[in-house]
């Protein structure tokens, strides 16, 4: 067995093969006292693993065979949503820092270090990295699962590939390479974070071994940047990560998690770099610190965008922060010349089922009559949206009353403005479009469905005996859509499935989107309307809760087989259509 400090020796010996050291000058270039290489020197010259003129022997060479590493893993799946709005635009491994793109950076840095055998795992906007097989020579792996669960899905694609590995993120910025061709032990990257840091933080013994990790700290050692599995970390993380992976809840979880429940048994050194060295930008207000260039021009479209629509520069964009995704959107908050904005970027796929030049106009016409007082602007072509932000907004609360007037006041000033759009927005045309894509994706069979279907159908037929109203509708009126500022005034924001239709529609989202028991939603309607509607009106209201309902069932199976699941409004709109599709079909047959 190799100890660390005749690892050392021979390493240093290896990589400075053409020289010739006395003991002294060794001492000075390891860091070691004159006594201590004197006795290692004659140690390894009983072992005839160096020469008289301390130079490596062939058999010095085989000891350091197993401290060779293999290859290098490098992690570019995710979408870094942290680093809007640089990121909706390309894999954040693709920026580039000081005229450098990070990837390409530190593939150069792996490879002028000896390390050829390289894999990238991509997963968002996969097709902007494959261009490096061929630039680098390196091998690519298509993480197709990278938008549902965390990077333990990647490196289970590559779990056969992980011996003597280095484990890299494609975002790191290494101002020296810290890269080595020989390495004693596993370990991981750690800088000194000064204050507080929300980070994962080691705990080492007095070997510098990590014998314990808090998500969080001060004054610590945060883990940032590269991670080397040595052979003996790599067969016990293979086996954890094979059995722990097979649990779905696991999948979510970040690789680090894993290795945080098993620290005790998964041996890692922690090593200790500069801040200078190491770095991870995790904002383009942290980035822009480096790389001044960023002040004056992003690259960014979206930066460009809000430049032509503020009329401001790029510098005066501050403080972006990423906001809670929406079912179909990404948004980012952003400061800029004294005001706090919102910028709405369109999810990928949803041009297939959202008309924005619709959106477009009735954002218009809803700014107009102050039913939506936070809009700015918005490109009907691209789908991009800016608003102004509300301060400590709040959502719609189902349960307050006066909320609920105040929601039924706009939605009745909507309805009654007289307003018209070219664009329709039509429930069972809806419904029609998703069956085709779920029976495409092969989503479209389960038990229960016949009924569910059977039961809008018959529900559609009714309706269209009904006498009719088109007017301008929200479409998409449901609690987080109504936003009260701290003076207590409402907007209703969001208007992707706006157009002309029937306005029995939003009042079947508002309900539908509710835990609203049958009562609660006749009190709605009565709040609405401004009167108790008679049977008619009833039964036509409540069958477009169905209706709406079964339309949003079926959009949300539509999300989950894109890998967007939808939580819990799934089984409510699978109840609600049958419950409320039965109680309209009652109605109805009353009559008949």
């Amino acid at each position: 067995m190799v100890t660390e400090k005749q690892f050392k020796l021979l390493r240093f010996m290896l990589i400075h093969k053409e020289k010739t050291f006395t003991q002294r000058q060794l001492a000075e270039k390891l860091d070691l006292s004159l006594g201590t290489v004197n006795a290692l020197v004659k140690k390894l010259k009983e072992e005839k693993w160096i020469d008289e003129e301390h130079h490596l022997t062939e058999l010095g060479q085989k000891v350091l065979d197993p401290y060779r590493v293999e290859n290098a893993i490098i992690m570019a799946a995710g979408m870094s949503s942290r680093f809007a709005p640089l990121s909706y635009e390309i894999p954040k491994g693709l920026l580039q820092v000081k005229g450098e793109r990070l990837i390409e950076r530190e593939i150069r840095q792996l490879q002028e270090a000896g390390i050829e055998d390289i894999t990238v795992i991509v997963g968002y906007l996969q097709e902007k990295m494959f261009y490096l097989a061929e630039k680098f020579g390196v091998k690519i792996v298509v993480n197709n699962d990278y938008y549902k669960y965390n990077n333990c899905s990647s490196l289970m694609l590559v779990k056969d590939q992980l011996s003597n590995t280095y484990i890299c993120s494609s975002d790191n910025y290494f101002v020296e390479n810290p890269f080595e061709q020989y390495i004693y032990r596993g370990y991981y990257s750690t800088i000194f974070a000064e204050g507080q840091t929300d980070e994962y933080c080691a705990i080492e013994d007095s070997n510098h071994t990590i014998t314990d990790i808090k998500i969080g700290g001060e004054n610590s050692w945060a883990m940032v940047g590269h991670v080397y599995f040595d052979r003996a970390f790599s067969e016990k993380f293979k086996e954890i990560l094979e059995t722990e992976f097979q649990h779905e809840p696991y999948r979510e979880q970040l690789w680090e998690d894993y290795y945080c429940r098993h620290v005790k048994e998964l041996l890692l050194e922690a090593r200790h770099y500069s801040s200078d060295i190491v770095k991870e930008f995790d904002s383009l207000d942290e980035l822009r610190q480096f790389d001044e260039r960023y002040l004056i021009n992003a690259d960014s479209a979206i930066i460009d965008n809000i430049c032509k629509t503020l009329k401001c520069v790029a510098s005066d964009i501050v403080n972006i922060k990423p906001l809670k995704d929406g079912l179909t959107n990404t948004s980012f908050s952003f400061d800029c010349i004294g005001k706090k904005y919102v910028y709405r970027h369109p999810g990928r796929g949803t041009e297939n089922y959202i008309d924005r030049a619709s959106e477009a106009v009735s954002m218009e016409i809803a700014a107009k009559l102050e039913i939506d007082r936070t809009f700015v602007a918005m490109n009907k072509y691209e789908g991009w949206k800016i608003s102004e932000f509300i301060p400590n907004a709040k959502q719609l609360d189902y349960e307050n009353w006066d909320d609920v007037t105040k929601a039924m006041d706009l939605l009745r000033c909507l309805h009654q403005s007289g307003e018209k759009t070219g664009h329709s927005f039509d429930q069972f045309e809806g419904i029609n479009d998703f069956r085709e894509k779920l029976k495409a994706r092969n989503r479209f069979e389960f038990d229960g469905l016949e009924e569910l279907d059977e039961t809008v159908s018959i529900l559609k037929n009714y309706l269209q005996n009904d006498s009719k109203q088109v007017v301008l509708c929200h479409g998409d009126s449901y609690s987080p859509n109504f936003l009260l500022n701290e003076a207590g005034e409402m907007s209703l924001i969001d208007w992707e499935y706006s157009g002309m239709g029937e306005p029995a529609g939003d009042l079947g989202t508002f309900i539908a989107c509710s835990n609203y028991t049958v009562e609660d939603a006749e009190k709605v309607l009565e709040i609405y309307l401004q009167e108790v509607p008679d049977k008619k009106t009833k039964r036509h209201y409540l069958a477009y809760v169905a209706v709406t309902s079964y339309y949003w069932f079926l959009w949300a199976l539509f999300q989950e087989s894109v890998g967007k699941p939808v939580g819990e409004f799934l089984y409510i709109w699978y109840r609600y259509t049958k419950q409320y599709g039965q109680l309209a079909l009652d109605l109805y047959r009353e009559e008949n």
